[in-house]
C-alpha cells in the first residue's frame, strides 16, 4: 500500500489518494435532478425491482474528478517512455483520432445496408489494398479483432486448404520455433494440431539443421515470428519457406514485427502464406485499452479462396460484402467475427499510410532499428546481452550483469518506476533467463532515449554497489507499492459489497 504516514491525508502532494467509487457513496445525491415521475403503471408484471440497483450515489464534480483522478494513475505512451519489448507502444497521431471521429465514420451502424456505407465500404477496401502493396499478398482478411484472432484466422485457412486437397487428416503437425510468441503453440493447439518445438541455435536463430530434421509429410506448417521475439531477424527465412513448401505444407509468418521491416522487406517475397499485421503496433492505431486492435491477414494465392467472411468486393452497383459461402465466398471456412472488422482501425491505420507515404513508412521502421541499436550500442557494456551483434526493432539483455547483486530482473523493472520509466519487458522471451527485452520505436527522440540510458546506467551502478534493499523496496514513490500479483491473478476481487465481502472468481 501507498506510505500513509508521511502525511495527514495519505497524499502525496498532488498524487492524491482515491477511494473506490462505491466507497464515496451518499445517498440521495445526484449529478442531475429527475421529475417526480407516476410509476404505478410500470407494466413490469410483478418484476419490479426488490432492492437498489447497486450503484454509487454521487455529485457530478465528484464523478468527474474520481475517473480523472483515477486516469492519473495510469501510465500511457502520452505520458511518457514505454519501452515494452515485443509489443511496439508508438505514439498514435491526433490527426488520425480527429479522421475516425467525422461523423460520417464514427456514427456508423454493422447493420446499415451498404448501399448506405458506400464511404466506408470504399475506406475498407484501401485500406486493404495499401496492407497487400506493402506485404506484396493478392488477397487479405480484414475481420480478425486482434493478433491471437489473426493467427487463428490464418491457421484455420491454411487448415481448410488442406482439407480442401485432401490432407486434412495426414497432416497433424505444427513447428513452432522457441523464440515464437507465446500465442503461436495456443492457436495451433486450437486448431487441433499437435506442436513440435524447433530450438535456437547460439546466434538466436532458428536451428536450421533442427527444423529440417522435423520436417516430414505430416506437417501442416510453421508457425515463426520474423524478426523473432529475441528481435532478430531470421536471415534463413527462404531456405525455411522453401522446404515447407518442397513438403507440402504452409508457411505461417506472425507479424507482429511488421513495424520493424514495413517498407524495406515484403513479407510476400520470403514465401510467406499468410501473415497476420497488428495495426496497432505497425499502424499507430491505439493498443490495450485505448483499442480496440484490428489484426487482418494477408494470403498468398494458394490460400486466398480460404479467406473468412465476409469481404468487400467490388459489385455492379458500387462496393458490396460477400457474407454467405456461396460464390466468391464458397470455399471459405466462413466467419471468424460476428461484422466485418474493427473500422475505427482501418480509419487510423489508412490515416497512418497516406499521412506517410512509402518513403515515411520506410523511415518509420528504419528509425525504429536505429533507435534499439542505439540502446544495445549505449547499454551493451552495463547489461549483459542475449547474443553478440546487431538487432532489428528491440534489444535483449538477460540477468547476468545482476549476478551476485541479489537484485532480481523483477526488482530491477521497479526501480524503473520510480525512475519515471515504465519498465522494460521481464522474463520474456523464455529461450533467455531474467530477460529484459527493449523496444524504442522510432516514437521516441533521442533525448528521451538518453534520459532511459542515464537512469538504467545508474540503477545498473546502484545495484552492484551492494544496496539491494533500495530494489527490494521499489516502487516506493507510487501510489501503491509492490503487490501480489501472483495472487492478484489467481484470486481476483471481480465486485465490491459493502462491509469489504467482495467477491471472488
Amino acid at each position: 500500500m501507498a506510505d500513509t504516514q508521511s502525511t495527514i491525508t495519505g497524499n502525496r502532494g498532488l498524487q492524491l489518494e482515491e477511494p473506490l467509487i462505491f466507497e464515496q457513496d451518499s445517498p440521495g445525491r445526484v449529478g442531475v435532478d429527475f421529475p417526480d415521475t407516476d410509476l404505478s403503471d410500470n407494466r413490469l408484471g410483478g418484476l419490479e425491482r426488490q432492492g437498489p440497483v447497486g450503484l454509487p450515489n454521487l455529485s457530478e464534480p465528484q464523478t468527474v474528478r474520481h475517473y480523472t483522478r483515477i486516469s492519473q494513475k495510469n501510465y500511457g505512451i502520452d505520458s511518457g517512455f514505454y519501452p515494452l519489448g515485443s509489443c511496439t507502444m508508438k505514439h498514435n497521431p491526433r490527426v488520425n483520432e480527429k479522421l475516425a471521429r467525422l461523423p460520417g465514420f464514427a456514427s456508423l451502424h454493422p447493420m446499415q445496408p451498404t448501399s448506405t456505407t458506400q464511404g466506408a465500404l470504399e475506406l475498407m477496401d484501401t485500406c486493404a489494398h495499401w496492407l497487400k502493396v506493402i506485404c506484396n499478398m493478392p488477397a487479405i482478411a480484414m475481420s480478425p479483432a486482434a493478433g491471437a484472432q489473426g493467427e487463428l484466422c490464418g491457421m484455420m485457412a491454411i487448415k481448410a486448404a488442406l482439407e480442401d486437397r485432401g490432407e486434412g487428416a495426414q497432416r497433424t503437425r505444427v513447428l513452432v520455433p522457441e523464440s515464437a510468441h507465446g500465442t503461436n503453440p495456443a492457436t495451433a493447439a486450437a486448431c487441433g494440431y499437435s506442436v513440435d518445438s524447433i530450438p535456437a541455435n547460439d546466434r538466436g536463430r532458428v536451428d536450421l539443421d533442427a527444423f529440417l530434421s522435423k520436417l516430414d509429410e505430416d506437417v501442416a506448417g510453421i508457425m515463426l515470428t520474423n524478426p523473432n521475439t529475441c528481435g532478430l531477424f531470421e536471415n534463413d527465412i527462404i531456405k525455411i519457406a522453401d522446404a515447407v513448401h518442397d513438403a507440402g505444407a504452409f508457411f505461417y509468418c506472425d507479424g507482429a514485427n511488421l513495424n520493424a521491416i514495413m517498407g524495406r522487406i515484403r513479407p510476400g517475397d520470403l514465401g510467406i502464406d499468410c501473415m497476420h499485421i497488428n495495426l496497432h503496433k505497425t499502424f499507430s492505431t491505439p493498443h490495450g485499452g485505448g483499442g480496440p486492435g484490428a489484426g487482418p491477414v494477408v494470403l498468398s494465392e494458394p490460400l486466398a479462396a480460404f479467406a473468412p467472411l465476409p469481404f468487400v468486393v467490388h459489385g455492379e452497383n458500387g462496393f458490396d460484402l460477400v457474407e454467405h459461402k456461396s460464390g466468391a465466398g464458397k470455399k471459405s471456412y466462413g466467419r471468424i467475427k460476428g461484422f466485418h472488422g474493427q473500422m475505427g482501425m482501418f480509419i487510423r491505420a489508412l490515416g497512418y499510410m497516406m499521412s506517410h507515404g512509402s518513403d515515411g513508412l520506410r523511415q518509420a521502421s528504419s528509425d525504429a532499428v536505429l533507435n534499439a541499436n542505439y540502446l544495445l550500442a549505449e547499454l551493451k557494456d552495463t547489461l549483459s546481452p542475449s547474443f553478440d551483434g546487431p538487432c532489428m526493432h528491440e534489444c535483449l539483455f538477460d540477468d547476468h550483469f545482476l549476478k551476485d547483486t541479489d537484485v532480481s530482473t523483477l526488482d530491477f523493472a521497479k526501480a524503473m518506476i520510480d525512475e519515471g520509466f515504465h519498465p522494460m519487458t521481464m522474463y520474456f522471451p523464455l529461450v533467455v533467463h531474467g530477460a529484459l527485452l527493449m523496444e524504442p520505436t522510432e516514437s521516441e527522440s533521442r533525448e528521451t532515449l538518453d534520459q532511459y540510458i542515464h537512469a538504467v546506467k545508474g540503477l545498473t551502478a546502484r545495484a552492484k554497489s551492494g544496496d539491494a534493499k533500495y530494489f527490494h523496496d521499489a516502487p516506493q514513490l507510487t501510489p501503491r507499492r509492490r503487490l501480489d500479483e501472483t495472487g492478484a491473478a489467481r484470486n481476483p476481487i471481480l465486485r465490491w459489497a459493502p462491509g469489504g465481502d467482495e467477491e471472488k472468481s
